[in-house]
């Protein structure tokens, strides 16, 4: 049992010396923690590979090329073997023991006096696993642990005292797996989330029961929770001390208000993480097959918010200039205003049979697909009961795929 059982220890290598023998593949893969680490490295090998050798040409370890010698590891705290000679090998593993240098061997770990464990890293948690001699199954466990940690499944929120703090935090189209890997995790830490209607509703389901979900929906058409009064929910509960997400759709900053929240929170003191989201203008078309730019067919895409009607005075969009654009037109928040959008575009000269298509509730189980032309497209959307959210796409590349949607 005491053989293969080992006394975990966290090395701290900063301005220590360490020596590593040999210059392959195996010291290829060690060598960036060692310089993380700070250490002192004493690189031996005759060859290196060549992203060793540009560690050296760096200046991150120190390079003599040549064989191992007895007396090279006077004065070292840590040694890696990583030779294919074993005869220098063990004349090396030899002198570390007499001098008491804890050493690695990667051709026989079990004449080394220190194993190496797979080690892996999240927000500021390093994860090392040692399973004895199997360096299969150590990697295993790390990848599941880093993984869970990454992904929030495997939960593990800071329990030390730390200032107001909110996070804004994109949660993509719809489909609860296409938030980023760091807005889950951040979520899983949450004890406040301010959810928007357009938020992955999934992910709520996942919350401990202990986290409190502000209800910040901006229904179409009905109740809203205007935007100074998300600011200050996000500004109170900051200063509470607790951890606060601002879970919205898409990117928090493509049509979301999240510069708003930020700037309320900067006014505030209240230091702000923007967490990017996929945003729907790229996803929600993907989802129903249609790609938004396409070889021969549409070297560019425009992103619109068409919330605001062509001949409305507040209008900052310059339809004319879109309707003169060959590529892709991709439409949010456009649903009602559609066929005086689509009537505007054709007035400015693009061709009243170019395609349309609309997609409904987009990377969801609910996803639906109306196609038209710029002709049909408002008396499409109405005929067939097309709510928000949905997203317009606009061009030719709709019909890269319109055979297999119709």
């Amino acid at each position: 049992m005491s053989e293969n059982f080992a006394y975990p220890v966290g090395l701290r290598l900063s301005g220590r010396r360490v020596v590593v023998l040999g210059a392959g593949q195996v010291a290829q893969r060690r060598l960036p923690a060692l310089i993380a680490a700070g250490a002192d490295i004493l690189l031996i090998s005759p060859s290196a590979t060549a992203s060793v050798e540009a560690m050296a040409e760096a200046g991150e370890v120190r390079w003599e090329r040549r064989r191992y010698q007895e007396g090279d590891f006077e004065g070292a705290w840590y040694v890696l073997i990583t030779t294919d000679d074993p005869e220098a090998n063990a004349a090396a593993s030899a002198e570390a023991e007499a001098r008491r240098v804890w050493c690695v061997r990667s051709d026989d770990a079990a004449a080394a006096s220190a194993w190496t464990p797979a080690t892996g890293r999240s927000e500021g948690v390093t994860v090392a696993v040692l399973t004895g001699q199997d360096p299969r199954r150590s990697a295993a466990v790390r990848d599941a642990v880093v993984e869970g940690l990454r992904d929030g499944t495997l939960a593990a929120p800071r329990h030390r005292t730390r200032g107001p703090h909110v996070a804004l935090v994109g949660g993509g189209p719809g489909d609860p797996d296409l938030i980023t890997v760091r807005g889950r995790r951040l979520l899983a830490e949450a004890d406040v989330v301010v959810a928007d209607r357009l938020g992955p509703r999934d992910l709520l389901d996942e919350l401990p029961p202990h986290v409190e979900v502000i209800d910040a929906a901006k229904i179409p058409y009905g109740r809203f929770m205007a935007q100074e009064a998300i600011n200050n929910a996000l500004i109170e509960h900051a200063k509470a001390g607790k951890s606060v997400v601002r879970l919205k759709g898409g990117d928090p900053f493509v049509f979301g208000r999240g510069m708003e929240e930020a700037e309320a929170l900067a006014e505030a003191g209240i230091p702000c993480t923007v967490v990017p989201g996929i945003s729907s203008s790229i996803s929600v078309p993907g989802a129903a097959g249609i790609p938004v730019t396409h070889r021969g067919v549409a070297h560019e895409f425009t992103v619109v918010s068409g919330h605001v009607a062509p001949d409305d005075p507040s209008s900052l969009v310059d339809w004319a200039a879109l309707a003169r654009l060959r590529g892709t037109l991709v439409l949010l928040m456009a649903v009602e205003k559609i066929g005086a959008i689509a009537a505007a575009l054709v007035a400015h000269g693009r061709a009243a049979d170019t395609p349309v298509a609309v997609v409904q509730e987009g990377t969801t189980p609910a996803q639906r697909r109306v196609d038209a032309t710029l002709a049909t497209v408002g008396e499409r959307v109405a005929a067939e009961g097309v709510r928000p959210p949905a997203v317009v796409v606009i061009g030719e590349v709709v019909a890269v795929s319109s055979r297999d949607h119709r």
